[in-house]
């Protein structure tokens, strides 16, 4: 599975120096509430009902009115994982046979089996064949540390409501959390690698306060700065700590030593939709429905915050154990008031306009969400070709994409809609903003008020023991050797002085 924050992926990523039971994220020291759906369809709704939620635009917000306890001397381990833990090259598998979560009705759960369309042309499985070369991942490093919340990161910021139907979003001004700190190696027991990258590694630990689980991302300190992505490590604690919402992964908090930092996150059980997408070949509408509409509100929810989200792919996008999204890995997130020019992202899902160096906004990721839903319908991406970056970049700059004719003939106009050149005419960038996406037809049946509460029952749900730490749905890994605290001269502390 692919890397959390600045782990390797299954496709490379271009940067610079530039650049549960219960779904919702909880505190460290909040005892899990189990959490049931009234049914298990998709979020579909008369069009007429649909409603646009609090989700702003912004990378690294939150929706979901939760408030975290006060700071304790003890802290308790959430049962979530903030990783967006590195899988090896996936290779064609056959439908996984998934069973409900427990305390779920297996009936009122949709089979796997009814997710999956077998490809229709020879171009998936070529590009199922070619994945793992095409993208080279980083080597593996770094390994997370023991540290169970010892005190949950405080929420001073107000935290928004849902909105009524067709309101107009707004972006309070949220104080971010305080997560310098909170923990140490001594709060948690390190139990296994969730994920391996360039310059760090995902750890699955238990709190030794609570037994409550957590993903913990460890960073080499000089990898990150060999690699010059300090300021991009910064900027997603930063963007991290100042955001909270049901489609968000969460940072509970940081620390560091002499050679490593550490970012305690959610542990998610389900594993990324990387995986799931892979199994399944390619997505039915309903399904692929289902996740472009949570991937929307989240990017309304970040962009209303000024936040660029920059790397959107299904590696990125972790399965909770209900089977709602977590989006993670805010490696390239950065607050964006008017326009930036790094050129960052995976290949597959960069805009024609960070391709040709010239200065973008939050569009790029309206864009990338039609690469993401093109890919959950067909299984590719529609400017792969061979696997060479160099390739892609000239038929991003082309702009011709093939539509197989199994696609629906609305979500067609929306991807052409979206995976447009013409800043004028893609949706996102108008002056309705993320409302134009929202209304568009091949969404008309979501219920968006109802799917931002998760009132709604996810498609797939993952086959995971609720609560045990259940990690089967990610790859094995050699584990770390080096020894993690250990004392001596930090010659890179002025670099990462809010860890």
């Amino acid at each position: 599975m692919p890397s959390l924050g600045f782990l390797k992926k299954k496709r490379t990523r271009e940067g610079n120096t530039d650049p549960s039971p219960p779904s919702n994220p909880t505190s460290p020291v909040t005892p899990t509430a189990a959490r049931n759906f009234d049914q298990s369809t998709l979020p579909l709704a008369p069009a007429h009902s649909a409603s646009s939620q609090t989700t702003s635009h912004s990378v690294t917000a939150s929706k979901t009115d939760i408030s975290q306890p006060q700071p304790q001397p003890q802290a308790a381990a959430a049962e979530k994982q903030s990783m967006n833990t590195l899988q090896q090259p996936y290779q064609q598998q056959p439908p996984p046979q998934p069973t409900p979560s427990p305390g779920s009705e297996p009936q009122n759960l949709p089979s796997i089996s009814n997710l999956i369309n077998p490809p229709q042309n020879e171009g998936l499985t070529a590009y199922q064949a070619q994945i793992g070369s095409r993208y080279q991942p980083p080597p593996a490093s770094g390994s997370p540390a023991q540290n169970p919340p010892s005190q949950p990161a405080t929420m001073s910021a107000p935290q928004q409501q849902q909105q009524q139907p067709q309101q107009q979003q707004q972006a309070p001004q949220d104080q971010a959390r305080v997560t310098k700190g909170k923990y140490s190696l001594a709060d948690f027991e390190i139990l296994r690698t969730l994920g391996t990258g360039s310059f760090g590694r995902v750890h699955l630990v238990q709190s030794r306060h609570n037994s409550r689980y957590y993903a913990v991302k460890v960073l080499k300190k000089a990898q990150v700065v060999k690699m010059k992505q300090v300021e991009h490590t910064n900027d997603e604690r930063k963007m991290l700590g100042e955001v909270k919402h049901p489609f968000l992964i969460t940072l509970w908090g940081t620390f560091q030593d002499s050679r490593n930092l550490y970012m305690v996150m959610d542990f998610v059980e389900g594993g990324e939709l990387f995986s799931l997408l892979r199994k399944s070949g390619r997505f039915p509408n309903p399904v692929a429905k289902f996740y472009a509409a949570e991937v929307t509100l989240a990017l309304e929810y970040l962009h209303s915050k000024n936040i660029i989200y920059r790397d959107l792919k299904p590696e990125n996008l972790l399965l909770d154990r209900h089977g709602h999204l977590k989006i993670t890995d805010f490696g390239f997130a950065k607050r964006v008031p008017d326009k930036t020019w790094t050129l960052c992202g995976t290949p597959d899902y960069l805009a024609p306009e960070v391709v040709s160096n010239k200065g973008y906004n939050k569009s790029v990721d309206w864009w990338s969400l039609g690469i993401l839903i093109y890919e959950m319908l067909c299984g590719y991406t529609p400017f792969w070709d061979g696997g060479s970056p160099m390739k892609i970049y000239e038929n991003i700059l082309r702009g011709k994409i093939k539509y197989p004719a199994y696609i629906n003939p609305d979500a067609q106009n929306l991807l052409e809609r979206l995976i447009t050149a013409d800043l004028t005419k893609r949706l996102g960038n108008l002056y309705a903003g993320p409302s134009d996406v929202k209304n568009h037809p091949w969404f008309s049946e979501v219920t968006w008020d109802r799917l931002a509460r998760k009132d709604i029952d996810a498609p797939y749900t993952p086959p995971v023991k609720a609560g045990q730490g259940d990690a089967s749905q990610f790859d094995r890994y050699p584990e770390e050797t080096e020894r993690y605290g250990q004392a001596g001269n930090d010659e890179y502390a002025e670099l990462f002085v809010d860890f």
